[in-house]
């Protein structure tokens, strides 16, 4: 168990590294910058799921592997982000990608600690989506949790599935590649159909209409 989260987060690092280091590059910051994006998107949700469970000093802390990951990541998207740019969309791509798993490992990491089902998929969720929180308010944007198309809901249905199994005794890798492709997929599904949750409908949108 502990060789598969610290496997998911560990890439989950480098995925997450890649978009904030490419969301950076494109507010055209230095370096710098873009190495403490990459780290801050990759590592603030991890932080604040170990403080939460009482693993510290954080594993992103004490573990130069996580330091290493998201700035090697960072240094690559500055480097050659041409490249990465000619992926579609590839902020969102990558976003979708590390909150999948990011997602699930926090959900197997709060299991791991014999915390309450319902807390550990909370904290899954949390995991998936405190990084990308730190870094769009470091570039001044609203979070795209409070905005995105099913972004806390994904991750929150991935970590339900690996929060389930683990009570099914399903095999962990079974339910963490299950749940890390759920969240991806809604993630990527709300982003091309625009589905999301309701909003408050403005009077003056109602008037418009008319």
């Amino acid at each position: 168990m502990s060789t598969l989260v610290l496997v998911l987060d560990l890439v989950g690092t480098f995925v997450f590294a890649l978009a904030g280091a490419t969301a950076g590059v494109r507010q055209r910051l230095d370096i710098f910058g873009v190495a403490v994006l990459s780290f801050v998107a990759a590592c603030f949700g991890g932080i604040g799921r170990d403080l939460l469970i009482g693993a510290t000093p954080p594993a992103a802390v004490s573990d130069w592997r996580y330091l290493a990951t998201s700035l090697c990541a960072g240094f690559l998207t500055f480097r050659w982000h041409p490249l990465i740019e000619r992926l579609q969309n590839p902020v969102r791509m990558f976003d979708a990608a590390g909150l999948a798993l990011f997602a699930v490992s926090g959900a197997q990491k709060a299991l791991a600690f014999g915390l309450h089902p319902i807390m550990a998929a909370l904290l899954g969720m949390l995991t998936g989506v405190g990084g990308g929180m730190v870094r769009d308010v470091l570039l001044a944007q609203i979070p795209a949790v409070l905005r995105a198309d099913l972004y806390a809901v994904a991750a929150l249905a991935g970590a339900t599935v690996v929060v389930i199994g683990s009570q099914l005794d399903l095999a962990p890798v079974v339910t963490t590649t299950t749940g890390a492709l759920l969240c991806f997929t809604l993630r990527m599904l709300a982003i091309h159909r625009g589905w999301h949750l309701p909003r408050p409908e403005i009077p003056d949108e109602r008037q418009s209409r008319r």
